[in-house]
């Protein structure tokens, strides 16, 4: 059975503060452990008014300190803003606090603007060096090796789990060469998604890490009693692409009645692209319209993202899910 994880950017809901976030995002990984889902994860993204985490690794901290057994991670850390050093250090730490339940999804992205690049002090060529720092932090966050004169102290020895996250064959193509599991952003970029899982299976080598391809798709779903529901609930992306698309994207927005008073047809046909991998309906309907996509992709694991206004809604959606697709 395809296993169901939460990815989670602790949005800031118009009218709402980044405590309120922050304590949604805990509350909501409680009800995902007692619903089943296998974990929780976390973004880094910078500089976006609707995104409480940016720093990603306290706020791991944060939502693994108030739960217990649900597996608890980044989806991903931009591993190009960082150095592999710091990283290591960091899930090192939360390892060792919450020892066995702790991951790290690494992206090659920034999952920032340019000038917010310089405000983190690194440079647009960072994301060059991304293999060689997915191989340093492996490495440190590994046993110790003979000769071996740095330390990542919490981090050495704890095998922190690595994901390689992508949107593009690049990330395919390293999660294959490394043996790491690949999780594809298509609940954003879905377009690449069929030729990068079948490019990483094809090209999977066995790792100390994994024995075989692992794959994970990121999807958008929402969930609700009634097919109504669940499509006015479905407009808060839809507005939120839409003005991803018009470069205003500001908090998230509550659900409106007809999407189409919103976007203009381009505007409609753009976002509806970015929002290709997306689905909504009742627990009677929902299982039936996501086997397809899970047939075709053949995916180990579903990376559920819900960008709910309301956070009670947002909660029973994910359960509803969880009820239906067991």
């Amino acid at each position: 059975m395809t296993k169901l994880s939460v990815l989670d950017l602790a949005y800031i809901g118009e009218g709402f503060t980044p405590a309120d976030a922050l304590a949604n995002a805990r509350d909501l990984a409680q009800h995902a452990e007692a619903a089943g889902y296998e974990r929780f994860w976390l973004a880094e993204h910078h500089n976006l008014a609707g995104i409480a985490s940016a720093a990603t690794a306290v706020c791991i901290g944060h939502v693994a300190g108030g739960t217990k057994t649900i597996r608890v991670g980044a989806g991903g850390i931009m591993l190009p803003n960082h150095s592999p050093m710091i990283v290591a250090e960091q899930f090192g730490t939360l390892a060792t606090l919450y020892p066995g339940r702790i991951d790290l999804g690494l992206g090659r992205a920034p999952g920032t603007d340019q000038r917010t690049l310089q405000a983190l002090r690194r440079g647009p060529d960072s994301s060059e060096h991304f293999p060689q720092d997915v191989v340093e932090l492996q490495a440190l966050l590994g046993p110790p090796q003979e000769n071996q004169g740095i330390h990542a102290i919490p981090g050495e020895d704890t095998n922190v789990p690595l994901w390689i996250l992508g949107s593009s064959l690049f990330g395919a193509q390293l999660a294959a060469m490394l043996g790491l599991p690949y999780a594809f952003a298509s609940h954003f970029a879905p377009q690449a998604l069929l030729q990068a899982v079948s490019i990483y299976r094809e090209r999977f080598e066995l790792s100390d890490q994994l024995a075989e391809p692992y794959v994970m798709v990121g999807c958008n779903v929402v969930v609700a009693e009634t097919e109504d529901d669940a499509r006015r609930l479905f407009t808060t992306p839809q507005q939120q692409f839409t003005r991803m698309v018009r470069g205003t994207r500001g908090q998230l927005p509550p659900p409106v009645d007809d999407i189409e008073d919103f976007w203009s047809p381009m505007e409609k046909s753009q976002a509806s692209s970015m929002l290709g991998c997306s689905f909504y309906g009742t627990p009677e309907t929902i299982k039936s319209k996501l086997e397809p996509m899970i047939a075709e992709t053949g995916a180990d694991e579903l990376m559920v993202v819900g960008a709910i206004w309301d956070h009670s809604a947002r909660v029973r959606s994910y359960e509803l899910l969880a009820q239906a697709m067991n």
